[in-house]
């Protein structure tokens, strides 16, 4: 069966990110009040109505905020996926990564290079994480590279 659009494998982080990208350029072409798409500092990104984000955030390019995130004062956030009902705290970077669902993230962190956690992660201030990927329900705190965080 022949369907108009387009469709990609985005089973894998990189993917999902790149399928991210190519929706929200798609969306950026259609006429104004019928996209998605809002462009704070420039960029577009995507950002749920109910999410609260600062004013002194700096998101994008390639930025999706889910439903009830919260994103504070002097974040920035490229290339990345936010899921509902997170909470990034004040001066975080996260870059080329996907933050799972209802997890927290404190304030000065560092999140870079695919680095994926699952639902209910409590990233602790002042953490470092790279490529990183971190379960369900983990407490995380410290410098993590190239490694899966279980328990």
């Amino acid at each position: 069966m022949e369907m108009p659009g387009y469709w990609m494998d985005i089973g894998q982080p990189k993917d999902y990110l790149l399928g991210q990208s190519l929706y929200i350029d798609a969306q950026s072409l259609k006429p104004e009040g019928q996209h998605l798409i809002s462009s704070p500092n420039g960029n577009p990104v995507i950002i749920h109505p109910s999410a609260d984000v600062h004013s002194s955030a700096v998101l994008g390019p390639n930025v999706v905020i889910g439903a009830d995130c919260k994103i504070g004062e002097g974040v920035k956030i490229r290339n990345s996926t936010i899921l509902a009902g997170t909470t990034v705290k004040a001066y975080s970077l996260i870059t080329d990564s996907i933050i799972g669902w209802r997890s927290t993230v404190g304030s000065w962190v560092r999140i870079t290079d695919m680095t994926c956690t699952a639902e209910g992660v409590n990233i602790k201030d002042e953490s470092c994480l790279s490529g990183v990927k971190v379960l369900h329900h983990i407490p995380v705190a410290g410098t993590h590279k190239d490694t899966v965080l279980m328990m």
